[in-house]
């Protein structure tokens, strides 16, 4: 056989190994593009169906300013991060030593060089890639401080030290800590690049004997660590700046120790560093590591002596021992920038020496004041509203309602009000399925209100209620597709004569069958496109939307539902108030959302926790969201965001005219803002001092208050926000720490007003263990008054025993008239349990007044909510309940006071003739006693028996006591076990509560 014969059978089995070999070569590479691929599909579907969403609201500017930013960012630093990495590389490969300085550490080691010889190419490319996807991803993150500085608006205003106008601080020294953090990241990885390659290639062997480095190594690592060493010299000039906002020990700014220590030795420090960088870059030429080394030596300890034994021995020998007189020029420009940058330079404190009783004429002139008193709690009668007004079970209200103001029968009323949302997750099982999910059950309906001030048997009397809607608030679009607790998505639309879908209200107007709805409202994204319909199913994870025959050519996507989430997009700039709350406005439901421009750079102001300065014990329950977890030292109310409920459209409102930031994001963003002349009469009239804000300055009034530097240094007279007592006590003894009372809006009258105002009330009592009351502070929240936003703080002298909400509270509880009204509530087999709501505290009759409603609630069943059964109030030492308010007040008074509570279209009876509730109550209570005491002397329980008669006597004296127009305090009942000589039974029993 041949040679040619006998090798021909070998071609295939030799080919065949290749063959086999060469698919897992191939697998991978396919594996590795499909993986490539979806990533890129999924990063495309995030960016364009975020495109989609902005061009649904109109705000595509925003998106593509937004983008373009970022992509700005991302390939600037990423490139001159990539480039500057990349050509140390290439210039210490192509310097490096013909023969290494010293033998490689291991004989493996040199043919990493090889491998990356031989692929220098797809080497430098991968470390340059990944450079630039690092350094642009990190640079695109500071996009807000990029806009910010490019836009920067003046403040006008100057700080005290540096002589600089406030927004170098709040603009310029961000972005150029920006830069500076990026100019240390490009010259850092070109070092570990250069050191590497170096050490490679043989150019830098720390093992060597004698020569380290090669020429060329010392020659890039000079000028590099020079590099490094002048962007050292750059910070300390910068920390200058940032002192005005760094933390001393007794305040946020510049202290004397930091005028007089800290502040030269960052001076200093920054020339000696730029005299050590000179030595780095005179080693180019010298090659000799002497001279930078000695150099670095004093810096450090330069930094050492300087940066902090100097500032010690300062503030330990000079200033400790005489701080008070030291720190009083600095601590008055702290005071002085703490109220600039938080609004409250015209707070006014005015003296109140609050009276403990008031005549019949202070009454009077108080009387209007008396029908903005709120007794529907908002955040106790949400369950009174699911129950009397969900209509089906899968609707639904949030856990704390909202206060706002209506003119009903051209009088303007305080009201409670609510929105009726679809909750999916309220339907039953069998009901769940993705149609229903998301076609059918996508909105829900209509406004439920109720007067603040009024009830009727213990219910809230309704302005607005059912479905469909009918009260005294007007016609309006009643459909809800936008909300605070709409589904995550719906698909909604349907072409012309298609049949409708989606469920509009269980019944019809008569009853009957349920009625349908096809949206044809502007909002939401087109998805009939089998593109669109890709794109969301990729977003979602979701193949129904892809495949389902309930989208078709007209259907539109409804997603970022909540207020906040829309606002949150549409200014991506702005901090939105923690609580959206609706209106009906123009004949529309909408969502006001308060939007705060803030900073943490306003030099000297001092600094707080945005989450803590917030928290209250409302945070965080049901929609109230919690505030993020970040410093600010300066913050403004600078837009009024409003979102329509049907349409989900986004209008932003310029409210703050004088906020330096929001004329730098509104020329960052133009016309995405709108001037406040174009808010609408009816839109204004909803307008409101939002809480948030509040709730920080107010945190900041309790100590900022003082303008006095020696009384602030001395903390003499220090304020706090007291805690909620209602949630203590809910919570129990063994709770956590005590929460903030939250503030509270309501309609009062301050003593330098000559009429109500709805405000935002809150109080203060001492920092420490003292829970009397110190100041009662109030803010004008109606947007059309002219003192709008102006803080009234009412001091009281500190010789003046005035109780405090947690006081009060502890009176209401152990008062022995109240604990006997509620004693039937409260039993453990009565089945229900008293539960108490807002403690309200506002200026009356030259003092101040409590009132407090109290609501039975039912402990077992379903279908319980809250009736409201008593009114308790407090004024000075005297403490009353009543059925009602005017009833309560009556009695604490000792004379007729006329609320207005009564119904609307009810006709007032004269004051004498009104029914007594309490006498009522009481009767009923006797009565209940003495059935209770037959029971226990039939048992042969003769302590029991006596137990019951001396409850009996106590209802029946405060019955007597009622109806003889008598205050409170009740008599109390006789202690059980007291030596009384048990009755024969009675032959007639005491009058039935009917009778």
């Amino acid at each position: 056989m041949s040679d040619g014969v006998y090798d021909m059978p070998e071609e295939p089995a030799a080919r065949r190994p290749r063959r086999n070999g060469g698919r897992p070569r191939a697998l991978l590479p396919t594996i590795a593009t499909l993986i490539v691929l979806l990533i890129l599909f999924s990063v495309f579907t995030d960016v364009w169906t975020q495109r989609l969403w902005y061009r649904s609201v109109d705000l595509g500017s925003v998106f593509s300013t937004v983008l373009g930013t970022r992509i700005l960012l991302f390939f600037v630093v990423g490139l001159l991060m990539a480039a500057a990495v990349v050509a140390n590389i290439i210039i210490a490969y192509r310097t490096k030593p013909r023969v290494a300085l010293a033998p490689s550490p291991s004989p493996g080691f040199e043919r990493y060089g090889e491998l990356l010889q031989q692929h220098a190419k797809i080497a430098i490319g991968v470390i340059g890639g990944l450079m630039l996807i690092f350094g642009g991803s990190a640079a695109s993150g500071e996009w807000k401080t990029f806009l910010a500085w490019r836009n920067r608006t003046p403040f006008g205003v100057t700080d005290k030290h540096f002589n600089k106008d406030i927004a170098f601080f709040v603009f310029d020294y961000p972005w150029l800590r920006v830069l500076l953090g990026f100019g240390y990241s490009i010259v850092l990885l070109s070092l570990v690049a250069a050191i590497i390659t170096h050490y490679l290639y043989g150019g830098f062997r720390p093992s060597a004997k004698g020569q380290k480095a090669s020429g060329a190594a010392q020659v890039q690592f000079s000028v590099l660590l020079g590099l490094l060493v002048l962007l050292k010299a750059f910070s300390y000039w910068l920390d200058r700046y940032g002192l005005t906002t760094s933390d001393a020990r007794l305040f946020t700014g510049i202290s004397y120790t930091g005028d007089n220590a800290v502040l030269p030795s960052k001076e200093i420090l920054a020339v000696i560093a730029v005299l050590c960088a000179g030595l780095f870059f005179a080693n180019v030429v010298r090659r000799t590591w002497l001279l930078p080394g000695v150099g670095t030596v004093v810096l450090i300890l330069s930094a050492i002596l300087l940066g902090a034994l100097w500032p010690a021995a300062l503030q330990q020998l000079r200033v400790r021992p005489s701080e008070p007189v030291k720190e009083a020029p600095y601590i008055t420009k702290n005071i002085e920038a703490t109220r600039q940058a938080y609004g409250l330079e015209n707070t006014q404190v005015t003296e109140y020496n609050a009276k403990t009783t008031a005549r019949p004429e202070e009454l009077t002139a108080d009387a209007e004041v008396l029908p903005g008193i709120r007794l529907i709690d908002p955040t106790v009668i949400g369950p009174t509203f699911e129950q009397l007004q969900q209509v089906r079970g899968f609707y639904s209200f949030p856990t704390d309602l909202d206060v706002d103001r209506y003119k009903i029968k051209d009088k303007v009323n305080d009201t409670v009000i609510a929105v009726r949302e679809v909750q999916i997750d309220r339907l039953p099982a069998g009901q769940r399925n993705w149609n229903n999910d998301h076609t059918v059950y996508t909105h829900g309906y209509g406004v439920v209100a109720a007067n603040g001030n009024q009830s009727q048997g213990g219910i809230p009397v309704w302005t607005e209620k059912d479905l469909p809607p009918t009260g005294d608030l007007g016609d309006y679009e009643p459909r809800i597709y936008f909300g605070e607790n709409s589904p995550e998505y719906s698909i909604v639309g349907a072409p012309e004569g298609a049949p409708a879908v989606e469920l509009d209200t269980p019944e019809g107007r008569k009853g009957g069958d349920p009625t349908l709805n096809t949206y044809e409202g502007k909002g939401g994204v087109p998805i009939g496109s089998f593109a669109n319909r890709l794109l969301y199913a990729t977003k979602f994870r979701d193949a129904n939307i892809l495949l389902s025959s309930r989208v078709n050519s007209e259907s539109k996507i409804l997603y970022d539902r909540t207020p906040r989430e829309r606002v949150e997009k549409a200014a991506p700039w702005l901090t939105p108030d923690g609580d959206p709350y609706p209106a009906i406005v123009d004949g529309q439901v909408v969502w006001i959302v308060d939007g705060y421009t803030t900073s943490d750079n306003y030099p000297y102001a001092e600094k707080v926790d945005l989450d803590v300065s917030t928290r209250d014990t409302t945070t965080g329950r049901g929609t109230i969201a919690q505030q993020p977890s970040e410093k600010i030292n300066y913050i403004r109310n600078s837009v009024k965001a409003v979102v329509n409920a049907y349409d989900g459209s986004v209008e932003l409102y310029e409210w703050d005219q004088t906020d330096p930031v929001l004329k730098t994001w509104m020329k960052a963003f133009p016309g995405t803002v709108k001037p406040r002349s174009d808010i609408s009469p009816d839109l204004m009239s909803h307008l409101r001092y939002p809480e948030d804000m509040f709730k920080v300055q107010r945190d900041l009034l309790a100590k900022y208050h003082v303008q006095d530097a020696s009384t602030w240094y001395q903390n003499s007279d220090l304020w706090r926000v007291p805690a909620d007592p209602t949630a203590v006590s809910s919570a129990g003894s063994d709770s956590p720490a005590q929460i903030a009372q939250p503030p509270f809006y309501l309609s009062l009258r301050m003593p330098d007003q000559k009429e109500p105002k709805f405000s935002l009330t809150s109080v203060y009592v001492p920092n420490g263990e003292r829970e009397n009351l110190t100041a009662f502070m109030a803010v004008d929240a109606e947007a059309t008054s002219p003192d709008y936003g102006k803080f009234r703080i009412l001091r009281l002298p500190g010789n003046l025993q005035i109780p405090g909400p947690g006081q009060v509270y502890n009176k209401f509880q152990t008062d022995e008239g109240i604990r006997q009204a509620l004693l039937p509530i409260n039993q453990p087999n009565s089945g229900a349990r008293a539960q108490y709501g807002n403690l309200l505290t506002l200026p009356l009759g030259g003092g101040l007044l409590y009132v407090q409603p109290v609501y039975s609630v039912r402990t077992s069943g379903p279908g319980s909510y809250p009736v409201l059964r008593y009114v308790l109030v407090s004024f000075g030492e005297r403490v009353a309940f009543g059925g009602t308010l005017q009833e309560a007040l009556t009695k604490v008074f000792n004379t007729s006071v006329d609320t207005g509570e009564l119904p609307p279209g009810t006709e007032k009876p004269p004051t004498t003739q009104q029914p007594n509730q309490t006498v009522k109550q009481a009767i009923a209570d006797a009565q209940a006693a003495w059935n209770r005491a037959q029971t226990a002397l039939k048992n042969g329980d003769l302590a029991g028996y006596q137990n019951n008669l001396n409850q009996m006597k106590s209802a029946l004296d405060r019955a007597a006591t009622a109806a003889a127009g008598t205050s409170t305090p009740t008599p109390s009942a006789p202690p059980s076990g007291a030596p009384t000589n048990p009755p024969a039974t009675p032959t007639n029993p005491p009058p039935s509560p009917t009778g």
